[in-house]
């Protein structure tokens, strides 16, 4: 407890003295290439030959190699400890070097390449695009880390003493951050009792990380399965339906849920890996957590879907209530959504994490861009149908479960996804249409305001055929029909005639389309019937010349053609 009020006064004492020595360097010294400064580190005594202070990337290799080999001393000599006393210098600049050292391994690992390599840390730019290329800095960020909320930037400064050759430093107010950033990322009580011959580096990481990592992902294995195989037990004891189908469908995410979040727990309360094992843990954590959370919000809206398909819906067709299908639509575009808002904001958080720009410098940006527009130029036919998908989820020109007609076919709408349509033919087929080729042709929603559809008979009858007769036996058989609706509207008429026939057209408005046609083929089948029973006479007839001769002219021809007939005979 001592201990922490101790470091607290001291974190307080660092703040607010560097605000005023940065307010009097300010004041003193208006050159943009150093900080002018009476002394440096007078506590520390001489500075050894091996921390070489010249630019900002010397300076951190220094840092860096002088405390892998414990040299944690000599490492104080890049820390700028001008806000403690002399004896305070030599007492605590060591322990301050150690703790930022131990900092710089879990909390945010330290590319020494990325660093300026001039004196005066000039702002390069071999592509052109940065605005500010050419421009010397006397202060550049190491790195920046949160802890208790906060964020904390570890930066180098340079400093100059009178005409000696100035040299870079990391800055009071950063080492002032030093031991609240130890509490966070410092080690952890579960490393105290790792021997000393395992603690130093082998590669990336340290002797002991290479064998615990194995264990470690191994015990969280093993949680993922027990959650596992707890919810699938949980699952057998459901009843039979959509929750007992919602919950087997949801034991993987679930249990890559619960083993992202005991791994977090882990890393922050019992062991503590090296910047970049620990970096690399909280990037897949946090995609394993969005996509475990993703699956199972998209395992919900699949349940609800095919809830109400079968409940509401059925075989996906038109004759249910418009509000229920376009309920079901909006399903659809809910996942559609779900799956973007997950791909997309796991996508953000991880190039976040990673700090892709920053590490890879301004340049990248410029490649970016470059990369954009060849990737929107590759994909355009996808986006375009994903971008379509979304004007028909929210628009809804059609719904699941309209009846079209489109390029002559008769569909069923079962189904609209991200980049195609897929509709039912009446012979059960399945047609999958990409979306932009659907919407760029004209087609019929037979269902977008009613579904009821008017019908109609046609009959080619003789000239003598009994309209009057055919007129009543139609609106019998059209009222046997339990499709046929709204009697009043039945309607018989002559609408077309020729020289030995004519075309009788019957109307009749029915409930649904599917349903009308079955309606017309009946009344048609019970009309054919009837004449063809009653007056075969009525069939239309083809009317065949049997002779040249004028039928019109009557007996006065056909009794002089006789009479020249008996001439000729006698004058032979």
């Amino acid at each position: 407890m001592k201990k922490s009020n101790a470091w607290l006064i001291l974190v307080v004492a660092f703040t607010f003295s560097s605000l005023c020595a940065a307010q009097t360097q300010g004041d003193e010294s208006e050159n943009p290439r150093w900080f002018n400064v009476d002394s440096l580190n007078t506590g520390l005594g001489e500075v050894p030959e091996e921390a070489n202070r010249v630019t900002p990337r010397e300076t951190m290799r220094s840092f860096l190699d002088l405390t892998e080999q414990g040299e944690y001393e000599k490492a104080a000599h890049m820390l700028n400890l001008s806000e403690l006393s002399a004896a305070e210098q030599r007492e605590q600049g060591q322990e301050l070097a150690r703790q930022l050292a131990e900092v710089f391994k879990r909390g945010e690992r330290i590319s020494v390449d990325n660093l300026s390599g001039r004196e005066d840390a000039v702002i390069e730019d071999p592509a052109g695009q940065n605005p500010r290329v050419g421009e010397t800095r006397r202060n550049l960020e190491l790195a920046s880390l949160r802890a208790d909320g906060q964020t904390y930037d570890i930066r180098l400064a340079r400093y100059r003493v009178g005409d000696d050759e100035p040299v870079w430093l990391i800055m009071p107010i950063s080492v002032s951050y030093i031991p609240v950033l130890y509490d966070q990322y410092g080690p952890s009580m579960l490393e105290q009792y790792i021997p000393e011959r395992l603690q130093s580096s082998f590669g990336i990481l340290r002797l002991w990380e290479w064998l615990a990592i194995p264990v470690f992902l191994l015990f969280v294995g093993m949680v993922g399965w027990g959650i596992h195989r707890l919810i699938g037990l949980m699952s057998n004891w459901l009843p039979f339906g959509a929750f007992r189908m919602f919950a087997e469908q949801i034991g993987m995410p679930t249990a890559l849920i619960v083993m992202s979040l005991f791994t977090q727990m882990l890393l922050d309360y019992v062991v503590s890996f090296s910047a970049v094992a620990t970096t690399t843990f909280r990037v897949l954590l946090i995609g394993i957590l969005a996509w475990g959370a993703g699956t199972i919000a998209l395992r919900f809206v699949d349940t609800l879907m095919l809830r109400m398909t079968r409940r509401l819906v059925g075989e996906i067709d038109d004759n249910k209530p418009k509000d229920e299908r376009k309920l079901l639509t909006s399903l659809y575009a809910l996942r559609r959504i779900i799956i973007l808002i997950t791909v997309t904001g796991m996508s953000v958080y991880i190039l976040g994490q990673v700090q892709l720009f920053e590490t890879m410098g301004l340049s990248i940006l410029a490649s970016a861009s470059v990369l954009a527009v060849l990737v929107g130029v590759a994909g355009q036919a996808v986006l375009g149908n994903i971008l379509a998908s979304f004007q028909l989820s929210f628009a809804k020109p059609i719904r699941i479960g309209d009846l079209v007609i489109f390029e002559d076919q008769w569909c069923y709408v079962e189904g609209i996804f991200y980049t195609y349509i897929r509709l039912r033919t009446w012979d059960e087929r399945r047609l999958i249409v990409p979306v932009t080729y659907f919407t760029s042709k004209p087609f019929q929603n037979l269902s977008v305001k009613s579904i009821k559809m008017y019908r109609y008979v046609e009959l080619t009858l003789h000239l003598s055929a009994d309209i009057g007769l055919i007129r009543d036996k139609f609106f019998e058989f059209a009222k046997e029909e339990d499709n046929v609706i709204e009697h009043h509207k039945l309607l018989c008429y002559v609408t077309a005639q020729t020289a030995t026939a004519q075309t009788v057209t019957c109307y009749l408005m029915t409930s649904d389309p599917m349903a009308g046609w079955t309606a017309e083929m009946h009344v048609r089948e019970k009309l054919m019937a009837f004449i063809r029973d009653n007056h075969p006479e009525w069939w239309p007839r083809d009317v065949v010349v049997i002779s040249h001769q004028d039928v019109a002219r009557g007996a006065k021809v056909k009794h002089s053609s006789e009479a020249d007939n008996a001439e000729g005979k006698a004058s032979e």
